[in-house]
């Protein structure tokens, strides 16, 4: 596991609305719950999946509250984006103040402050000390896409380097950016053309457990260079810390020498931090832990406090070099998501999330360790725990092997919800249990999502 910029053993409890404390009070899925998902079935499209089958009815602090009155402990942050809390008192007023205003007028029709205050932000909190521009989406997808779209135009080349496990989206550039079928690609292609795929640096899963992160690199460089050549290269687009892919932290140095590579070559590099971004990884972003410095990042999810919102921020002579109306959209950088973002700015700030990230692998990492010698070590049923900050993962697999084992981390995903504990399962095996609670989640919820999940890794033996 990579190391944090910093550690911290302190996670106080914060104010909040809803009581903190986990509470069945039916059967998982409830009577309510199981009438909407009849409901769904008659109007809502098949393709469109849940990994829960509890509906919602409010949320705060780590707590969702289903329709039923049960109080679920939330180490899901709705994939990475309520950071803040699921109703930050500071956004919701945010969001009420503005849309008593105007909800919409069409940044591209009639502008507004909101969008360059969140632009004024983005490029005081992104790495680098370069001059900076934005230009503001409604979803990650979107950002991913339209910052392709802008190093493509920039340097006149064609070709896209991205990386096995890669997760990007789900509109059609974004599909043949990732790398995983099944959901996300199967049967929706043709897709677009000029994508090439490298290995990753995936320290678990490397065939030679010796190599290093700068080695790793030179691999996938030697890759482009044969399959495609620098001269036309437009950009290396790649996730900091995988998030679909598996929470995969590329070895130390990896990073970093794709992006001097990239530099000295004239190629944009374009750093996807849709899910690691915004304090996630006990940083602002994951790129700051070994100081890359991208050409162009793209962000969403924290960004607003649940609000849709993404971002492309970024070099300004990459950005500028856009002819104008070459970039935008109807939606992008709504004013009651940008009211949001500016409030989810200060929150991260006022309350230190990053700080809190940092504590909360404190408190995780060391628990799920000693559960996994506890189960056997290397011979074990848990093979790695990785990642940083409050974004981290547990990798299981079949004990004594490295062979994946998807019907054991599902079967743990469902012994947690039976107790009242919502995790996440993501990875190229499917095989991963991820963990991001909110920042904003207190030691001791932490500590009882934490009992539950090790009582059902236990169990699933």
């Amino acid at each position: 596991m990579a190391p944090s910029l910093t550690s911290s053993s302190a996670l106080p409890d914060l104010e909040a609305r809803l009581p903190q404390q986990r509470k069945l009070v039916t059967e998982v899925p409830g009577p309510r719950s199981r009438e909407l998902q009849q409901r769904r079935a008659a109007v809502v499209a098949g393709g469109v999946g849940s990994s829960m089958p509890v509906y919602a009815a409010d949320a705060d602090g780590g707590i969702i509250n289903d329709v039923d009155g049960n109080s679920f402990i939330d180490l899901g942050s709705g994939i990475a984006v309520t950071n803040v809390g699921a109703s930050s008192p500071a956004v919701a007023a945010a969001v009420s103040e503005q849309a008593t205003h105007f909800t919409h007028t069409c940044f591209m029709v009639t502008p507004y402050e909101g969008y360059i205050q969140v632009a004024e932000e983005l490029a005081r909190l992104t790495p680098g000390d370069h001059e900076k521009r934005t230009v503001l989406f409604n979803s990650g997808a979107e950002a991913v896409e339209n910052a392709v779209k802008v190093a493509r135009l920039a340097t006149g080349r064609q070709g896209v380097v991205v990386f096995d496990h890669a997760y990007h989206g789900r509109t059609n550039l974004t599909m043949g950016l990732t790398a995983k079928t099944m959901p996300y690609k199967s049967n929706f292609g043709p897709f677009a053309p000029e994508i090439y795929r490298v290995p990753m640096s995936y320290p678990y899963r490397e065939e030679n457990p010796q190599i290093t992160g700068e080695q790793a690199a030179r691999r996938a460089i030697s890759q482009i260079e044969k399959q495609l050549g620098a001269e036309s290269t437009a950009a290396i687009l790649i996730e900091p810390i995988q998030g679909e892919g598996g929470f995969i932290v590329p070895a130390e140095g990896f990073l970093p020498t794709l992006a001097a590579w990239a530099r000295e070559n004239g190629v944009v590099f374009i750093a996807d931090e849709v899910q690691s971004g915004f304090c996630r990884t006990g940083a602002w972003f994951a790129s700051d832990h070994e100081g890359v410095v991208p050409d162009l990042i793209t962000m969403a999810k924290g960004i607003a406090g649940g609000m849709p919102l993404s971002a492309v921020t970024g070099r300004a002579d990459l950005l500028d070099a856009v002819h104008p109306g070459g970039l935008g959209g109807t939606y992008g950088g709504n004013p009651v998501a940008c009211a949001a973002a500016i409030a989810t700015l200060d929150v991260m700030r006022e309350l230190d999330l990053a700080g809190r990230a940092r504590a909360i692998e404190g408190v995780v990492v060391p628990r799920l360790r000693a559960l996994a010698e506890e189960l056997g070590g290397s011979e074990g049923p848990i093979g790695d725990i990785r990642g940083r900050g409050a974004m981290l993962a547990v990798e299981l697999v079949k004990p004594g092997t490295t062979e994946p084992d998807p019907e054991a981390t599902k079967a743990i995903a469902a012994a947690c919800l039976a107790e009242g504990v919502l995790i996440l399962t993501c990875g190229t095996y499917g095989n991963i249990i991820r963990l991001l609670p909110p920042l904003v989640i207190g030691e001791q919820l932490l500590d009882d999502a934490l009992t539950v999940l090790e009582n059902a890794i236990r169990a699933a033996r």
